[in-house]
């Protein structure tokens, strides 16, 4: 198996070893760093490590080989298929952005409730308050608003994952997602690795856009959102 097959798993025993909470052949990030976590194999021995790291209720998201049985008392919320992209070969197009080309500002710690709030709005994927730990983030300021980011989650050995490329929708068209994702991408490459990237497979317009940038599909692995315990009660306050 190649390692991005499991690089949740193995970005948690290699680059991101650091991060790991740790139970058997079962790793997680902390909560407020990603809701991420890997198994060595998605067995019920494995499946029940996870579940020693969790409170009632917790949710967790695993990139999978195949779709999800978890034994109980794990809930799936949702399972679908995650199409994983690759790119072996940079490409360099044209400058994407339209206009005046925008100055890219690299994020840190203070830019964390303006990162927050563009994910929360935009929904890129899970973002937490310590993310930003993870790898290289970088935004474009439009009159001191922060309008689109983009940046690094998982890394392995050989690649990294470009993630949380957002947009705030007062500020589509202009180009910049593309654009920073050209940034990060510039970065990963800098370091001798191969970029990846995960995509909802209907989101056909987006891998448009990651196409023309180099990325190629590499597999279809399939994302499960688990929740430890049992359903909740929606009569519940």
């Amino acid at each position: 198996m190649s390692p991005l097959d499991n690089p949740i798993w193995q970005s948690l025993i290699t680059t991101h070893a650091h991060f790991a909470e740790i139970s058997n052949a079962a790793r997680k990030f902390p909560h407020e760093v990603s809701v991420l976590a890997g198994l060595f194999e998605p067995t019920t021995e494995n499946y029940n490590s996870l579940a020693a790291m969790m409170h009632p209720g917790e949710r967790v998201g695993l990139f999978l080989q195949d779709p999800p049985n978890p034994p109980a008392p794990w809930v799936i919320d949702r399972t679908c298929p995650l199409l994983q992209m690759l790119c072996e070969k940079r490409s360099t197009p044209a400058a994407a952005t339209r206009g005046k080309r925008p100055e890219f500002i690299r994020l840190t710690k203070a830019d964390v409730p303006e990162m927050l709030a563009l994910t929360k709005l935009t929904n890129p994927g899970p973002f937490g308050a310590r993310s930003h730990e993870l790898g290289n983030y970088f935004g474009i300021r439009v009159a001191g608003t922060l309008a689109a980011m983009a940046g690094e989650r998982l890394r392995l050995a050989g690649y990294t994952e470009v993630s949380a490329v957002c947009t705030h929708p007062d500020h589509l068209g202009h180009g910049y997602a593309s654009a920073l994702m050209g940034v990060v991408m510039d970065h990963i490459c800098s370091r001798s690795e191969l970029p990846i990237l995960h995509v909802l497979p209907e989101n056909t317009r987006a891998i448009q856009v990651y196409e023309r940038l180099g990325f190629a599909k590499r597999a279809m692995l399939h994302l499960a959102v688990l929740r430890f315990g049992e359903k909740e009660n929606s009569s519940e306050s």
